[in-house]
């Protein structure tokens, strides 16, 4: 008898989840027609997530500083593609007129924006007390503002429109603080608090938020922070291997075009994603399933690994005494 209304009531919980997932799971985005802006666009992941945009028919907007490193972007892209970019040369995170006279410009050309991937940022790494106040300043303003003054620009036109799609890339170290990346880990973190926020506010419009979180991701600024990365952060950081920048684009179109909040890559980054859901929506049924069955064991292996990460941290510090 115990057993029979267990299963009855396992057999309820199923289908009001199903309910209930059915009736919030966002409609498909399709990318065809639709303008997308990218920032951080001249190279790695935004210019990727660009090639794979325009290949499927988008009409795409790329966002950078540097305009030399844009024209070439924008040759590349339109190589693959065969088809027009357009590119806005602007420093994301400085001054919030001079962005929102960038994507004005960029509206003007290509209409409003649909989809915004917010892809600018940066990474440096030092333990904490080698930090300098104005590193934590800098990142701050490049990994949370620079997504902030965008995301400004065209979140009233798409809630006219009930129409958009935002995506914030953070990064697994976004999820989990990783020895040497005091001034990074936070300014990432900082993403998924604004991405929270905005996904209630936007929903009731049709507007969907999802965050990417990318391990190691095989880019021009990955290669130079290798070069300075201290010896303890590549242990770690290398416990989830390197991943090509088309690969984590790749996830980033169709998660986006999924509406999924949580976007990642690998073993390791779909752990994170269940771990770190906290109070996060979730548009997947087999995800939050996952994460109401599954959590205890998620969590054995993450402390598994966060004793791995403490073994490495003591035999560095031993060396070196």
């Amino acid at each position: 008898m115990f057993l029979l209304v267990v299963g009855v009531l396992v057999t309820l919980l199923l289908l009001v989840l199903i309910a209930i997932f059915y009736s919030w799971r966002p409609p498909t985005f399709d990318l065809a027609g639709a303008h997308i802006l990218i920032t951080g666009g001249s190279s790695g992941i935004g210019k990727f997530v660009a090639i794979r945009a325009a290949s499927m028919g988008a009409k795409v907007t790329l966002v950078a500083r540097n305009v030399e490193r844009l024209e070439a972007a924008k040759s590349e892209v339109e190589a693959v593609a065969r088809q027009q970019v357009e590119i806005v040369a602007v420093d994301v995170c400085k001054n919030f007129p001079d962005v929102e006279k960038a994507i004005n410009m960029a509206v003007e050309r290509q209409g409003p924006v649909d989809v915004l991937v917010n892809s600018a940022g940066l990474s440096t790494s030092a333990v904490f007390e080698d930090t300098e106040p104005e590193e934590f300043e800098r990142l701050m303003q490049i990994n949370y503002l620079g997504s902030v003054y965008p995301t400004k620009c065209v979140v009233a036109s798409m809630k006219e429109r009930q129409k958009g799609r935002i995506v914030f890339v953070s990064s697994q170290a976004g999820q989990a603080g990783i020895y040497g990346f005091s001034a990074y880990s936070s300014s990432k973190f900082a993403l998924h608090g604004l991405a929270q926020v905005l996904q209630m506010e936007l929903l009731p419009y049709n507007v969907y938020v999802s965050v990417s979180c990318p391990p190691d991701t095989d880019t021009p600024g990955f290669r130079k922070e290798v070069e300075q990365q201290l010896e303890v952060t590549k242990l770690i950081s290398n416990t989830s291997g390197v991943f090509t920048a088309e690969n984590v684009a790749e996830t980033i179109i169709d998660g986006l075009r999924r509406g999924d909040y949580h976007i990642w890559n690998g073993l390791e980054g779909w752990m994170l994603a269940q771990l770190t859901a906290g109070m996060s929506p979730v548009h997947r049924l087999e995800s939050a399933l996952v994460q109401i069955l599954s959590m205890s064991v998620l969590r054995a292996v993450c402390l598994f690994y966060i004793s791995q990460f403490n073994r490495v941290i003591r035999r560095h510090k031993t060396k070196t005494d």
